[in-house]
C-alpha cells in the first residue's frame, strides 16, 4: 500500500477537525489556543502533502515549502502574543476559564 496525497489529506482534515472542536467546545483558555495551534498544524501538513506531489523533477514546485516556512514563523508569533495576553489575563483575574472572562465584552 502506498501512501497518497488523500491519505495526507485525510490526516491534515482530522487535524484540523479537532482543533475546531477544541476550539469551539474547550472554555479553558490554554485549550483553545493549543486547538488553534493544531489547525495551524493541519495547513502545514495540507501544504507540504500538495508540494510533495504536484513536484515534477523538471519543476520542482516549492512554493507549498515556502508557504509552510511562512506559516511556522507566523506561528511563532502567534505563540509569542497569545502566551503574553494569557500570563496577562492570569495576573489580571487569576483564571483562564473562558466562561468567567465575559467582562472584556464590554
Amino acid at each position: 500500500m502506498t501512501v497518497g496525497l488523500f491519505h495526507y489529506l485525510a490526516v491534515s482534515g482530522l487535524l484540523f477537525i479537532a482543533g475546531i472542536l477544541g476550539v469551539l467546545l474547550r472554555r479553558n483558555v490554554l485549550v483553545v489556543f493549543m486547538s488553534l495551534e493544531l489547525m495551524l498544524s493541519a495547513s502545514i501538513v495540507a501544504l507540504i502533502a500538495f508540494s510533495r506531489f504536484n513536484a515534477t523533477p523538471e519543476n520542482p514546485m516549492m512554493g507549498g515549502n515556502v508557504f509552510v516556512l511562512f506559516i511556522i514563523a507566523i506561528a511563532a508569533c502567534e505563540v509569542a502574543v497569545g502566551l503574553a495576553i494569557i500570563v496577562a489575563l492570569w495576573r489580571r483575574r487569576q483564571t483562564v476559564d473562558l466562561g468567567e472572562l465575559k467582562g472584556m465584552k464590554q
